[in-house]
């Protein structure tokens, strides 16, 4: 374990399960990572071992399966795995964010039929808010449901959707109009539909369509993908909680414990370009020495060192507000804010110390400086946390002259 960004209090159990998965990423994951981004090869069997690890039920309760872990043990999960590879970790993320909103908010039976077999890995989930023509503004979402006696149909396009292809249930959010009179605040006429298809691209249900993965800069090996819906017809049944008009809130609710996740991704990606600076710049020699021994690099290792060390601390703060059972939007969204933001620049620094090398496709932060800017804006842009923080601190600091 190195000395950054180390937590304290956790508890015998906390460390063996981070000991555990930090051995797998030098062993399975950073060895091979650059190679398969490379190739933008979905990573099969590394997805098998955190399988085996029982990663995919990590939070999910052990009536269920899972290990019934507290949301600051997964954001550590989540920090040592993309600090060997980021795409692995939204892999995780996104099936544990629909994971969190059947715990939270589904029925009984929504429960008792998903959440064993998501925990064994074998339902793996996406969830679907934007769409092509919006991003972070929710409220303008287009896509619609009617209601057709016990079944509803769905039409529209959504974007976006890391796992689409590999995924096999889909939380998707929708507008339906149903039970809402005219002039419902459009927050409040949305529902989130449990979308049940066949991993895959193409045709994989009747009127819902994979059309294939986009092309990124950075982010390869996970499947990020549209989501076409053409007279896709749901059960009743398979409305989040059953009850129409909620989707907005349970939406932010998964995306509240989503922005911890990214901030601890943060934290990883930037941990480990700290990690590969640090090093090289006791490797490289310039002028007759080290040029971890020139001030002008030290100086740079303390900025990153102390950027990796606070990104953490927000996160867990982050964290375990939200274990605690209190509503943390405000911490989740700055650390989200300040983690992202802090590894752009770490990352960047490490890059720098790298030299020509760093543009190099045989080193691997030629391989982190394509994956940072995803962070950006990922969960809400930067500028939506900042919305976020600013008006949770006019309501904290209300003037009372």
């Amino acid at each position: 374990m190195s000395r950054l960004a180390q937590t304290h209090g956790l508890t015998d159990v906390q460390r063996e399960i981070l000991s555990t998965v930090r051995d797998f990423v030098d062993k399975e994951i950073i060895p091979v990572a650059t190679e398969l981004e490379h190739r933008d090869e979905y990573p099969q069997d590394i997805v098998d071992g955190l399988k085996e690890l029982g990663l995919f039920g990590l939070m999910i309760p052990e009536e269920y399966g899972g290990l019934g872990e507290s949301l600051l043990t997964y954001a550590l999960c989540v920090e040592e795995i993309a600090r060997g590879w980021m795409s692995v970790s939204g892999i995780i993320n996104t099936h544990f964010i629909v994971a969190y909103m059947l715990k939270q908010h589904g029925t009984q039976e929504q429960k008792d039929h998903f959440l064993p077999r998501m925990a064994a890995g074998d339902i793996r989930g996406a969830f679907s808010m934007s769409e092509p023509a919006l991003g972070s503004d929710v409220s303008a979402i287009s896509s619609k449901a009617v209601k057709d006696g016990e079944e509803y149909v769905l039409n529209g396009q959504k974007m976006w959707l890391t796992n689409g292809g590999t995924s096999s249930l889909v939380a998707v959010l929708v507008k339906s109009d149903e039970g809402h009179p005219e002039g419902t605040a459009p927050h409040k006429s949305m529902t989130t539909f449990l979308v049940e298809k066949e991993p895959g691209f193409g045709e994989v249900r009747p009127g819902l369509t994979i059309p294939g993965k986009i092309d990124k800069m950075g982010y390869k090996g996970v499947d990020t993908t549209e989501l076409v819906m053409d007279g896709l017809r749901v059960p009743a049944d398979r409305v989040l909680g059953g009850v129409t008009g909620r989707g907005f809130y349970q939406m932010m609710d998964g995306v509240e414990v989503g922005r911890v996740n990214v901030a601890a991704r943060g934290c990883g990606v930037a941990q480990r370009a700290f990690e590969l600076g640090v090093q090289y710049a006791q490797q490289r020699r310039t002028f007759g020495k080290q040029i971890a021994q020139h001030q002008a690099i030290q100086f740079k290792l303390a900025e990153m060192a102390t950027k990796v060390e606070a990104a953490h601390a927000m996160m867990v703060n982050a964290a375990r507000k939200k274990d605690s059972g209190e509503r943390n939007d405000l911490e989740a969204g700055m650390a989200k804010y300040l983690a992202s933001e802090y590894c752009k620049e770490v990352v960047e620094d490490a890059f720098r110390i790298h030299g020509g090398y760093g543009f190099s496709k045989e080193y691997e932060i030629e391989r982190l400086y394509r994956e940072a800017p995803m962070l950006l804006i990922g969960e809400g842009t930067a500028e939506i946390q900042k919305m976020i923080i600013g008006r949770r601190l006019l309501e904290e600091y209300r003037f009372q002259g």
